[in-house]
Formats: C-alpha cells, structure tokens, sequence
C-alpha cells in the first residue's frame, strides 16, 4: 500500500472530524509539517503515530487502512 493512500485517508477522515492541519498537529503533539507530509504521501506514518490518529479521530485501524 501506498504512503499516499494512507495520506488521503488520514486527511479524509481529519476534515470529516472538523480538524485543521494545525488543529490536528497540535493535538497529536507533532508539527504541522509532518501532518502535512504525511497527508501528501511524503510520509509513512509510524505504528505510534498511526494509534495516536485513529485515538483522535475515533476510528478503528482498520477504517484508516487504504483497501489493497
């Protein structure tokens, strides 16, 4: 699976929950940038920051996870 597919879903589900970039790094304890290279597909996000996603935006992993 793509870094980008995992980009989209997060920003997908991020502006569904109402959350800005900004909003969104503040809460997760990490810049602005990360969130934005992740989201662009720059970035694969690690396992703990994957869990500390799905933690704030109330979803399971699996809802997170790009279709193969």
């Amino acid at each position: 699976m793509g870094t980008n597919d995992w980009g989209r879903r997060i920003k997908a589900y991020r502006k569904l929950k109402g959350y800005t970039q900004v909003q969104f790094a503040r809460k997760l304890g990490i810049s602005v940038s990360v969130i934005g290279e992740v989201e662009r597909g720059n970035r694969i996000p690690s396992s703990s920051l994957l869990l500390q996603i799905t933690d704030l935006l109330n979803i399971s992993l699996e809802e997170l996870t790009p279709d193969n």
